[in-house]
């Protein structure tokens, strides 16, 4: 019987939400360190592996990269600067070059549609999602090619609607 009053009472049940609370931190703190270390990793990975990549220096680069922030590890936006079979260099913020690798599961689009790796070229926009891999690289899932932005001064036209009967149009348009 006194064990079910103080399980009953005030005390107990704020003593049991604080522990639950303080738990609940403690696993949203976990996680933040799972991240940050997973960040601080493909960045140490990435320049200790920058010689082996790009044939830089074997010292590593970059001096006075300590005060700056992780580079991104699970993609990057630049423009394509090499094409190398299933490998792209993407030159991305702050020059900076990464070796992008595609996978038989990479999508590539440009646009809507899906197009494949030998419609990619040289000086191509993209804007590349993935994950890290242990030699500093990132792993492609899905790469997307931005159209090159409209020279100055020229007005692109609205393409024509079609005319005539709703379900024949219909019909005629590719989805």
């Amino acid at each position: 019987m006194d064990i079910n009053k103080k399980i009953s009472s005030k005390t107990f049940k704020k003593t049991c939400l604080g522990i639950v609370i303080f738990a609940i931190l403690l696993i949203v703190f976990k996680a933040g360190l799972l991240v940050g270390s997973k960040k601080a990793d493909f960045s140490c990975r990435w320049s200790n592996n920058y010689h082996r990549n790009f044939a830089g220096p074997r010292n590593g680069f970059l001096s006075g990269f300590g005060d700056r922030d992780f580079i991104e590890a699970n993609g990057t936006f630049g423009q394509i600067i090499k094409i190398d079979g299933q490998t792209l260099v993407v030159k991305g913020q702050e020059n900076v070059e990464k070796i992008i690798l595609i996978k038989n599961d990479t999508v590539i689009n440009f646009l809507r549609e899906t197009i494949k790796i030998s419609d990619l070229k040289i000086d191509d926009s993209v804007v590349i999602v993935g994950a890290p891999n242990d030699a500093g690289q990132i792993e492609a899932k899905l790469i997307r090619v931005i159209p090159p932005p409209p020279q100055a001064g020229i007005i692109p036209l609205m393409p024509k609607m079609p005319q005539g009967n709703p379900a024949e149009i219909h019909e005629s348009i590719k989805y």
